[in-house]
This record gives structure tokens, C-alpha cells and sequence, in this order.
């Protein structure tokens, strides 16, 4: 047999048997899963600014830093800084007197996902955060529990 021949005999050989199988699938992470229900455009927190500190749960690491709301859109400002996230559209709904928010921001020039999924009473909010990074190869994800008050508020004027 030729050497061509015989190297095509082992590798079929080979994969016939299953020898050589070999994964490299990358284990993909949910982002964080909001509740369905009847969410709406968000405006109720329009002009607000919430100052927010929170604890990454793998490692202890801190959060600390405000979120502000503009024109039916949200911005973590630390994300802002970490990734020029942009304005993110919100959504809101209202269960008796608790104000559900969550808000889903892209980086566009890197593979992360923040996922904001929160609750506010009276001044005061919580969130629950995800920071997803997909690559072909891996998946990363941070899970941030977060708690806030209300900082600022600038009114806002609908012109048109």
C-alpha cells in the first residue's frame, strides 16, 4: 500500500471507531431570566437617578454606582465606563404597590450582555444583574445583587 492509502485506511479506521472524536462545544449561560407578564415601555422613572450598591456573588467584589433614567431609556453609568454601553430601552409593570423594571444592554464593541431585572418601592430599588461575555470558546457570567435610593430627580418636559 501506498503511503496515501495507508494513512486514509488508519484515519477512516480511526474515525470509525470513535477514537478521535473530540468536542470543543462552548457551554453557553443563560442571561438572567425576567418574569413575563405585561411590560410596558418604560417612562415612569424618567429624569430619576438611583444611586446603587451591590455585591458580585462569586467573588465578593463591590458595585458601587448610579443608574440614571432618560426618555424611556436606562444607563449603568459604571457599565458606561467599562464598555460605552449607550442608552438602553427599560420596561416596566406595576404589581400592587411595587414597580418592576428591567432593561437589557449590549456593549457594541464587545461580546457582553447586562441584563437588569429590579424592583422599586417608594425611593428605594433592588436589582438583580447579570454581566454575560460569550466567546466562541467560553462563556463568562456575573451575577450582581444590588440595592439603591433615589438620588436625583430632574423633571422632564415632553415637547411635540
Amino acid at each position: 500500500m501506498t503511503q496515501i492509502l495507508q494513512v486514509a485506511a488508519i484515519a477512516l479506521a480511526t474515525l470509525g471507531t470513535g477514537a478521535a472524536t473530540m468536542t470543543v462545544m462552548n457551554v453557553d449561560i443563560p442571561d438572567l431570566v425576567v418574569p413575563e407578564g405585561d411590560w410596558v415601555a418604560g417612562s415612569l422613572f424618567d429624569g430619576k437617578t438611583f444611586e446603587i450598591v451591590g455585591t458580585e456573588e462569586g467573588s465578593g467584589a463591590v458595585l458601587d454606582g448610579k443608574v440614571v433614567f432618560r426618555d424611556g431609556t436606562f444607563q449603568s453609568l459604571d457599565c458606561e465606563e467599562y464598555c460605552n454601553f449607550g442608552w438602553s430601552d427599560y420596561q416596566t409593570k406595576v404589581i400592587d404597590d411595587v414597580i418592576h423594571v428591567t432593561a437589557k444592554a449590549i456593549c457594541p464593541d464587545a461580546p457582553h450582555t447586562v441584563v437588569w431585572y429590579g424592583t422599586v418601592t417608594g425611593d428605594a430599588i433592588e436589582f438583580q444583574v447579570t454581566w454575560t461575555t460569550r466567546r466562541w470558546y467560553w462563556t463568562n457570567q456575573i451575577a450582581i445583587s444590588t440595592s439603591g435610593v433615589l438620588v436625583d430627580t430632574v423633571e422632564q418636559t415632553i415637547s411635540g
